[in-house]
Formats: structure tokens, C-alpha cells, sequence
């Protein structure tokens, strides 16, 4: 079996959707990350044998959105590509997916993107003005073209969001922020506790970026169109952000009893990131010096309505997998959808709900540093591009352990419907 490790990884600045990259697409986005992979390693394009993306928000102009990035940044067209989706986990899918490529001798050299842009979702009509629109466009005469438009009724021109569709689970019903108010009541987790969560998530990501932990060995500039001024840095983390002016917002979901607020919650983001996943032997040949490698990983389901907890199921399963324990991960990366969500997670690693496999194995019940989780920041800062975000919170992970002399962390989040992902990740030694 090949050993696969991740060579390194890249990303755009996290952006929160209408703003600067607004105008830039998936497909772009996608594109920019893997022209800049290629060129940060001088990998000549013919190396890569395939390239998979995560992506959630399709765009309707590129059904394999993959197959678009990898020709459009120059990728040989004998190389095949495809896209995955697992909702909140597709930035994680392509990389799990690579490695297990990789690992299974079927590729060498994969190139693994995670990618959405929010701000591009479409706005839907309903079916029935796409229907009335068809008969439209069948009729012959003056007559039969009036008779169809007069069928048109205003109804038919309301709007279907395409944001607020995807967010809701169409199981349940509910969307994503009521899942995180259910939480909060169900772990008493006051709003007071999760807009003091959400102020320390603004207060290390800028941290970070004053620091320089997420400056260019992370994060590439963007030119973006029409008007080509850089963004290079992630927009979304606020220098000035304070527990009154999080107090002040209403909550957003469950107006009446709920205390998930956009405050206290993941920001709508575009973004792209790109990992650069070898086979051992070839990075070694091309002289690369691999940050990790994936150690584990797991999926996991859990109750819809509680979706939030799906990395403690997760995570559970990794360990095992990983043959351990919750206290050997130094660092974790643990998905910020909610505030109520990652408190809720940290809770239930105190108290595993019931059906959490592989309990007493992997070292749980078990309380978790909140000094080694987000250290710095996380999507409530820094945004959640849904399709990206998998991917990114292992760049780094990766990048920290590295830079913390740490051997193993953790990286896991929700996935909207009732799932969880975790990666157990190495760190590798850097060359002397």
C-alpha cells in the first residue's frame, strides 16, 4: 500500500458573500487555488492525475464543477476529475477521498479543492410559473400568447431562495440555526455563553492575522474582476466586535425563544482551497517536504435535529480507527457553524450522547481544553464557505501543529442532515 501525505495546501481569503468576491464564481475560484498550488510547488501540470472537488452550491453553468477547474487551470485533458458533495464535509470528502486514492495505488498525485461561492446560489421560481413560462413559449398567436401570460398570477413571481432552501434539512424541516437553538436549550447554554464564544472566535482570528499565522503560507492574494483590487485577507473577522454589540442582535432563527444570532453564528462566505495530496515515494522524488498526513478519518450519522453533535460521533470513530485517545489530539479544529453547536459538541464529550460508538476506547468521557480548540479562529470569524471549509480547517490544523512543534490534532464539524466528519491528522517533521 502507498503511504499518501499532503504536500501543502493554499486558499483564498474567506469573504462573506455580496462582498469583494462576489463577482467570482466556483469555477474561478476553484481555478485561482489550483494555478497557485501548481506555481507554489513548481509542479508542472502533467504530474497531477486527477483532481476532485467538494463542492454544496453548484453552479448550474458547470455541473462537474472539478472537470472546470482542472482544465481551466491547465490540468491535461487525459486527466480525469470529478466533484463530491457532502454537505458542510465536501471540502473534507475530496481530501479523504484522495488519500484513500493515493493509498490504494490508484493515483500518485491528486490535487483536492474545496470550494463554494455563496454569493452566487441562485434565487428559484416556482414550478408552476415554469410551466405557465412553457405554454408561453408554445403559443402561436396573439391570442393563445394572452391567454398565457394572463394565467400568470402574482403567486407564481414569489421567489424560492436558494440559500435558505439549501439550508433547511427537507427531512426535518428545520434549518440549520434551529437545530443550534435546540441544542442550547437542551445543554442550557445561555446566549450569554455563545456570544462570549463568538467574541473570542473575532479576538483570535485577528490575532492570527496581526500575528502573521495566516498571512501568505496560507492564504494567496486575489485580483478579483472587474475592478482587480486585492483581497488578502480574510473579510469577516472584526477588530472591534464586543459582547454589547453581540448582545444587541436578535436572534435569527427562532425569533421568540431562540439565542442563535448572526452573531453567534458561521458567516455566508465565498472561498476556495486547494491541498496538493502525493504518493510518499513521488514527493520525495520531486523534493517536497510533506506537512502531514491523514492518520484517520471518519463519517458518522446522528439525529437530524441534532446535527450539531455529529463530531462527537465522528471524532469517536477516528480515534478508534487512530488507535486513540481524545487527549493525544493537541490541537483541534472544530467546526464553528454555531456557537451553540461547538459548545453543545464540547458538552457532549463530558456526557457522549447515547448511541456515541467506541466510548470508553477512545478515552471519553472527556473534558476539552477550550485553549486548544480554534486557537485561531473559526467560521464565525472567518465564515464558512460550506464546500471549502473541510479542507480548510485542516490546512490549518496542519499548518499549527507545524509551527507548535504538536505531533496529532483533530479536525471535524457538522454536516447539515445529521452527519460528522473527523480527520486525525499527523504532523510530519519538517526537513533539515
Amino acid at each position: 500500500m502507498a503511504d499518501a501525505v499532503i504536500v501543502g495546501g493554499v486558499r483564498t481569503p474567506f469573504v462573506r458573500a455580496g462582498e469583494s468576491l462576489n463577482s467570482t464564481p466556483a469555477p474561478e475560484l476553484g481555478r485561482l487555488v489550483v494555478r497557485e498550488l501548481l506555481d507554489r510547488f513548481d509542479l508542472d501540470e502533467s504530474e497531477v492525475d486527477e483532481l476532485i472537488a467538494g463542492n454544496v452550491a453548484s453552479p448550474v453553468d458547470a455541473a462537474n464543477v472539478a472537470r472546470v477547474i482542472a482544465l481551466r487551470a491547465g490540468i491535461p485533458r487525459d486527466r480525469i476529475a470529478h466533484t463530491v458533495s457532502r454537505n458542510c464535509a465536501s471540502g473534507m470528502e475530496c481530501l479523504t477521498q484522495a488519500v484513500d486514492r493515493v493509498n490504494a495505488g490508484q493515483a500518485d498525485c491528486i490535487i483536492a479543492v474545496g470550494v463554494d461561492s455563496m454569493s452566487n446560489v441562485p434565487v428559484f421560481w416556482k414550478k408552476q410559473l415554469a410551466g405557465k413560462l412553457l405554454a408561453l413559449s408554445k403559443a402561436k398567436t396573439i391570442m393563445q400568447k394572452l391567454g398565457a401570460i394572463s394565467a400568470i398570477r402574482p403567486a407564481d413571481l414569489a421567489p424560492q431562495i436558494g440559500l435558505k432552501l439549501g439550508l433547511t434539512d427537507p427531512v426535518t424541516g428545520m434549518m440549520m440555526g434551529d437545530t443550534a437553538d435546540k441544542l442550547a436549550r437542551e445543554y442550557d447554554i445561555s446566549r450569554d455563553e455563545q456570544d462570549e464564544f463568538a467574541l473570542q472566535s473575532h479576538r483570535r482570528a485577528v490575532a492570527a492575522w496581526n500575528e502573521g499565522r495566516l498571512d501568505s503560507a496560507e492564504v494567496m492574494p486575489v485580483f478579483p474582476a472587474p475592478d482587480s483590487h486585492p483581497v488578502t485577507e480574510d473579510i469577516g473577522p472584526r477588530k472591534s466586535q464586543s459582547l454589547e454589540a453581540l448582545a444587541r442582535l436578535r436572534p435569527w432563527f427562532d425569533k421568540k425563544w431562540g439565542s442563535a444570532t448572526v452573531g453567534n453564528s458561521c458567516g455566508v462566505t465565498d472561498g476556495a482551497v486547494a491541498l496538493l495530496v502525493m504518493n510518499q515515494d513521488k514527493a520525495r522524488a520531486l523534493g517536497y517536504d510533506p506537512i502531514g498526513r491523514v492518520r484517520s478519518y471518519a463519517y458518522a450519522g446522528c439525529d437530524p435535529e441534532r446535527m450539531g453533535l455529529g463530531p462527537v460521533f465522528a471524532t469517536a470513530k477516528a480515534l478508534k480507527q487512530a488507535d486513540m485517545t481524545l487527549k493525544d489530539m493537541r490541537l483541534i479544529e472544530l467546526n464553528e457553524a454555531f456557537a451553540a453547536q461547538v459548545l453543545a459538541c464540547l458538552a457532549a464529550f463530558q456526557d457522549p450522547p447515547d448511541g456515541c460508538p467506541h466510548v470508553a476506547d477512545v478515552g471519553l468521557p472527556a473534558e476539552v481544553d477550550q485553549e486548544i480548540v480554534n486557537v485561531n479562529g473559526g467560521a464565525i470569524a472567518l465564515g464558512h464557505p460550506v464546500g471549502a471549509t473541510g479542507a480548510r480547517i485542516v490546512l490549518t490544523l496542519l499548518h499549527e501543529l507545524r509551527r507548535r512543534d504538536h505531533s496529532y490534532g483533530l479536525a471535524t464539524l457538522c454536516i447539515g442532515g445529521g452527519q460528522g466528519g473527523a480527520v486525525v491528522v499527523e504532523r510530519l517533521a519538517a526537513a533539515a
